[in-house]
């Protein structure tokens, strides 16, 4: 399929009335068609076959909306190749991720980061440390998504350890992987917060996240909330 047939079949999945409840959840963002999620995400399975050549025509384009953007990062984790050529294609998205939504729908597509976490690796510790705001949110949520598991947790709260930015987006975050941590492993990861290595911020939203979770009883809850700072 085309670019241009591509971009027609966004606009012919375009709601306006959700393009407008999109804009108040993505300030800033502009080119917002109104295509829902679950829409999406078919038409980047139903593409993914298209292989290579269509990511190549969606890098060598400026894009034309919001939507075009979010299925170039999908259609990087869903076409089918080797994963040095999904790392070659994961380097060439991250630049172009420029809201919390392009991130989360980028990383939770990178399947194969869950299984070959030891590849991907070093991809995630250079986006937490290009000290940018959206690719340190991809490897946090890359983190969030595929190596919240026994043989990884150790590795994510060192991570989580060296983690400072001041960037909102990067916060919540580091917030929110680590509050999935604490849900997956509560003895490591309140360790870990004992030990008092994260900014203030994102400290409390992670103890804020975990107790707000129906997953943790009223005594953890006491106990996290008296560890706020």
């Amino acid at each position: 399929m085309t670019l241009e047939a591509v971009r027609a079949e966004l606009q012919a999945l375009a709601e306006p009335d959700y393009a407008a409840f999109s804009a108040k959840l993505l300030p800033g963002t502009g080119g917002i068609l109104g295509v829902r999620l679950p829409k999406l995400r078919a038409l980047a399975k139903q593409l993914a076959g298209e292989g290579e050549p269509l990511l190549e025509a969606l890098d060598g384009a400026s894009p034309e909306s919001f939507e075009e953007t979010m299925l170039y990062g999908m259609l990087v984790g869903a076409v089918k190749m080797p994963d040095e050529e999904r790392l070659y294609w994961m380097e060439r998205f991250v630049p172009r991720v420029g809201n919390w939504s392009v991130c989360d729908s980028f990383c939770v597509s990178c399947k194969a980061a869950g299984k070959n976490r030891p590849f991907y690796r070093d991809f995630i510790e250079r986006m937490l440390g290009s000290g940018k705001e959206y690719p340190v949110r991809c490897g946090l949520v890359l983190m969030l998504d595929w190596y919240l598991v026994p043989e990884e947790i150790d590795w994510v709260l060192l991570k989580l350890r060296e983690f400072d930015h001041p960037g909102y987006y990067a916060r919540m975050a580091a917030a929110w992987c680590g509050s999935t941590a604490y849900i997956h492993f509560p003895e490591k990861t309140e360790a870990f917060l004992r030990e008092g290595t994260l900014d203030g911020f994102t400290h409390n939203k992670l103890i804020q996240k975990v107790c707000e979770s129906r997953r943790v009883n009223d005594e953890t809850r006491t106990r996290l909330r008296a560890l706020r700072r």
